[in-house]
């Protein structure tokens, strides 16, 4: 089972991009069609929703960044930027009370129209050098 916390890093300026509470963003989540994923909300400052499915991580990880462009429009935002959906697997030690514990995946969900200078702002690149390959991912869902 692949288990996502997500936390969501707004980067578009817009009024008619409101920032959502993690209930709100669980609950359209899941009214949009995400056969076999269960979505949860949090209570934490960082980390909004939980996702869990039976779906490899870079295939839920599209699955979510469908979802939340839909999510978006049926909203009437006009979702012309990129999301990104920048993931790590915690391999090491968690602590009792982490959300994210051993073997689940942090993941930022973004929503930029600059995609290449959010990830030079974070040294993404440098960030994944020290990682091994299953162990990070990088999902760009382009407005369409």
């Amino acid at each position: 089972m692949t288990q996502f916390v997500l936390s969501h890093n707004p980067q578009v300026v817009s009024q008619s991009l409101p920032i959502m509470s993690a209930s709100e963003l669980a609950n359209g989540l899941s009214g949009q069609g995400m056969q076999g994923v269960n979505v949860s909300a949090l209570q934490h400052p960082h980390w909004k929703v939980r996702v869990e499915s039976d779906l490899a991580p870079e295939a839920l990880a599209q699955t979510l960044l469908q979802a939340w462009r839909r999510f978006r429009k049926s909203n009437g935002v006009q979702a012309d930027f990129t999301i990104l959906a920048l993931g790590g697997r915690k391999d090491g030690a968690a602590t009792t009370n982490s959300l994210l514990q051993t073997g689940s995946w942090g993941v930022d969900v973004v929503e930029t129209d600059r995609p290449s200078e959010f990830l030079g702002s974070i040294n993404w690149e440098g960030l994944k050098a020290g990682r091994p390959a299953d162990a990070i991912f990088e999902i760009h869902d382009l407005p369409q």
